[in-house]
């Protein structure tokens, strides 16, 4: 059904096609950028925004909760923040404008993605990912700036890379694409933060692409405002034996989906996931990925615990596709929740589809309240109920968040999580 046919467009699709009307005009491309935008957006304006009738929207119906989109602020000012651990490679995109750092580690290079669409060689890169795409079709039909990470083979980056999106209201489309080369290794956080109680909207995407033997942590840190909506999508494809570990840590928002779509492609590569979701308020957080086991001997691991106050609402979705040719493949998925109120839920659908006949395949969901045995065990030494209550939360997550294995971004995860916990305890 079209949005013409239907003829009943919601406040937030004729503020969209407003908004294209308005600024492409004004959005950086060439003629073959251009036409990919304008794909992008007919596609769009053709489906609309999803509704539960969507199966990979069904617990997120977007048409219902994107009900309004913030104003576009263009004078609004965001600052940089302190980098999460110190000695970091800072890359800022402040307001939706990128900041090229003054200098690079060894073996990385940056280019600002800003120039890539003037110039038309981010025309490829411009696709959706599915025939449900909407972050997809949203941001590439709108986006602005961002980053082009280049490591070279065999480079070894240190410290890591950050990659920090600030924004004080408005809307924000960014996109992230990244090689990594044969042999390299790094550690990227990408982090967005909201500076303000007005609303905003961010969409942003990473495409990343594996070389062979690459090994590679990507860390998503999602602080937006209590306001705010966001939509992010990372897209993996991971050459023969690259290992790319991703931790999605969501402590903020209105309104979030962040989607995870990997492909293996090459044999021996191996990905893992982990997340932690904690929500509070009346907020809906949403993470859904796709992990395509293509070809033999790879392996994937996805643990997601989940903290839920108040009203909130939250989703995981995990789809495994083992193809016909994957023998070998070993893919393990769990999906763990503390519901917090009588209020909240937590909606878990993980879905295996297995087309070969020599692997192993597993995946589980568990959904309780604190173990009162343990919560009596803390009080009856002598420790109040609240934070009884925090330290057994706290070590319900921090198990995730330690498998990083690197002191400071652990410290300093942790530290956001606590916090967190501090308020909404």
């Amino acid at each position: 059904m079209t949005l013409q046919a239907a003829n009943r467009l919601t406040t937030a699709e004729t503020q969209l096609i407003d908004a294209y009307t308005h600024q492409i005009g004004s959005l950086p491309g060439d003629g073959a950028v251009l036409q990919k935008r304008d794909g992008l957006f007919d596609a769009l304006k053709r489906q609309g925004l999803p509704t539960r009738r969507v199966e990979t929207f069904h617990y997120t119906d977007l048409k219902a909760l994107l009900r309004t989109l913030p104003v576009d602020e263009p004078q609004a000012i965001a600052k940089a923040a302190n980098p999460l651990v110190a000695g970091a490679t800072v890359l800022n995109v402040l307001q939706g404008v990128a900041q090229m750092p003054a200098a690079l580690p060894e073996g990385l290079s940056v280019f600002v993605y800003r120039d890539a669409l003037s110039s038309g060689t981010a025309a490829e890169g411009l696709t959706a990912f599915n025939g449900d795409d909407t972050i997809g079709r949203i941001n590439g039909a709108f986006v602005r700036d961002g980053y082009t990470l280049e490591v070279a083979d065999d480079a070894e980056i240190e410290a890591p890379i950050e990659l920090q999106s600030v924004h004080a209201a408005g809307q924000l489309h960014m996109r992230f694409p990244a090689n990594f080369g044969k042999s390299s290794k790094a550690t990227v956080v990408e982090r967005h933060i909201g500076q303000s109680g007005s609303a905003a909207l961010a969409s942003v995407v990473a495409d990343l692409k594996l070389g062979e033997g690459a090994e590679i942590t990507w860390i998503i840190l999602q602080g937006e405002g209590d306001a705010d909506t966001h939509l992010g999508q990372i897209r993996v494809e991971l050459g023969t034996d690259a290992k790319f570990r991703l931790f999605i840590i969501n402590a903020g928002g209105k309104l979030v989906r962040q989607e995870v779509h990997v492909k293996t492609v090459g044999e021996g590569s191996d990905f893992m996931l982990r997340g932690v979701n904690l929500l509070g308020g009346d907020t809906h957080t949403d993470v859904t990925m796709t992990l395509g086991h293509n070809v033999p001997n790879t392996t994937s691991t996805e643990v997601i615990r989940n903290v839920v106050f108040d009203r909130a609402r939250g989703v995981f979705q995990g789809m495994i596709r083992v193809a016909p040719d994957a023998q070998k493949t070993d893919a393990r998925m769990a999906c763990n929740t503390l519901l917090m109120s009588d209020d909240c839920e937590f909606s878990v659908k993980p879905e295996l589809e297995i087309f070969a006949d020599d692997v192993q395949c597993a995946h589980g969901a568990t959904v309780a309240d604190i173990e009162k045995s343990h919560l009596y065990y803390l009080m009856s030494r002598g420790i109040p109920e609240k934070q009884a209550r925090a330290l057994l939360i706290n070590g319900f997550v921090a198990e995730i968040v330690e498998e990083l294995e690197n002191e400071p971004l652990v410290e300093a995860l942790e530290e956001i999580i606590t916090d967190w916990l501090e308020h909404h305890g």
